[in-house]
């Protein structure tokens, strides 16, 4: 298959975020099959925030020992491979032992998808990291609108997931059987990435915007199915549909996103996005109709979208250490957060109603609009 290098690494974007799509969008089936409350539920998918916690911190010389290609085969297929066995699981526990190995996977894979396109960054002479995560975005869009139709149409979550890591499995190959090890910049940036990485003070302001980020992209992805049917009791695929439009919106704006960040700055679009998402929150919170509950979806999609990849350019950007260190800090805690929101998320559900599960990113947001004067008045993608 003719592809550029960075090419190749959207399309492993794209299946992570298909793969992890496809059962996101299956959990109000798969509470159903475990007979667990929300909370419950939550907890059972905290397994993924572990494994990646771990890998996260420790995988990195295994990533740098077996190389771009050979860790992408194992890791794309991997993470698709164990959420294909999720709904085969009898128990909550032994689903969430599946996810505490996905988990350890996506870990490895977060490390060098990132890695590798920030190598091809230097080599091009150009960012295509926006582009890269806009990618991810497409992918839960697509497998959103996919799952809406699949749910409608009846078919069983172990099919759907199957045909899923089969797509992953035949695409996946094609596309890292050309991929080559990119060198690693001139000045070995990513030179003993296995130590954890801690947020120094300097840097707190961007981890609390980061986590503000993920934080409504995980209210966003993991809730909004078990919202739609919970709160209004609409049929499968307009219950889906608040998924869809939530990674419509966040793929649409990542990948035209850096546009506006030229013209107006990296802190106005910031503060835009933080209230947009502020915006869609409240819409979700109080929506009478499921009409307004979409359109809060796909605010908060957008106001989601690049806030991330903002504060990781204010992060490599940053002094007083060496890029990738700064980077790993706010990148650990950001993704984890990700895996951290639907436990978080579920218990408030459980005890205090979905609605109000959305007022949790309220705190957050505000401190994170308390932060954004660490973000780079105007960004330049090789500060």
């Amino acid at each position: 298959m003719r592809l550029e290098p960075q090419q190749r690494v959207y399309v492993c974007f794209f299946l992570f975020a298909v793969s992890i799509g496809a059962l996101l969008s299956r959990l109000p089936d798969l509470q159903d099959a475990l007979a667990i409350d929300k909370s419950e539920l939550g907890l059972t998918l905290i397994g993924a925030a572990i494994g990646a916690l771990i890998s996260l911190t420790f995988a990195s010389p295994i990533v740098a020992r077996l190389g771009a290609r050979r860790t992408a085969f194992i890791t794309v297929h991997g993470t698709s491979a164990s959420l294909a066995l999720v709904p085969w699981m009898g128990a909550a526990p032994l689903v969430f032992a599946v996810l505490f190995c996905e988990g350890l996977l996506a870990g490895a894979l977060e490390i060098n998808l990132n890695v590798e396109i920030d190598r091809i960054e230097a080599q091009l002479g150009r960012g295509v990291m926006n582009r890269a995560h806009g990618f991810w975005s497409l992918g839960f869009f697509v497998t959103a609108l996919v799952s809406s139709a699949v749910r409608q149409a009846g078919i069983p979550m172990q099919l759907h997931l199957a045909l899923t890591f089969a797509f992953v499995l035949v695409v996946g190959s094609l596309t890292i059987a050309g991929m080559r090890n990119t060198p690693a910049r001139p000045t070995h940036d990513h030179v003993d990435t296995g130590h954890i990485a801690l947020p120094t003070l300097g840097l707190l302001p961007l981890c609390v915007i980061g986590i503000a980020a993920f934080l409504v992209e995980g209210a966003g992805i993991d809730w909004s199915a078990i919202y739609m049917r919970d709160v209004f009791h609409v049929e499968p695929f307009i219950g889906g549909l608040g998924l869809t439009l939530f990674t419509f919106f966040m793929a649409l704006a990542r990948l035209f996103a850096d546009r506006f960040v030229d013209r107006f700055g990296s802190r106005s679009v910031a503060l835009f996005l933080l209230l947009l998402s502020t915006a869609g929150l409240c819409a979700v919170w109080l929506a009478p109709h499921p009409h307004l509950a979409l359109l809060g979806f796909a605010c908060m999609g957008a106001g989601c979208s690049a806030v991330y990849p903002l504060a990781v350019s204010a992060a490599a950007q940053r002094t007083d250490r060496p890029a990738h260190v700064n980077v790993a800090a706010l990148g650990q805690m950001s993704f984890v957060v990700f895996f951290l929101a639907p436990p978080l998320l579920g218990f408030v559900a459980e005890h205090a109603g979905v609605r109000t599960a959305y007022l949790v990113c309220m705190p957050v947001i505000l401190a994170a609009l308390m932060g954004i004067g660490s973000l780079s008045p105007r960004r330049n993608a090789f500060a």
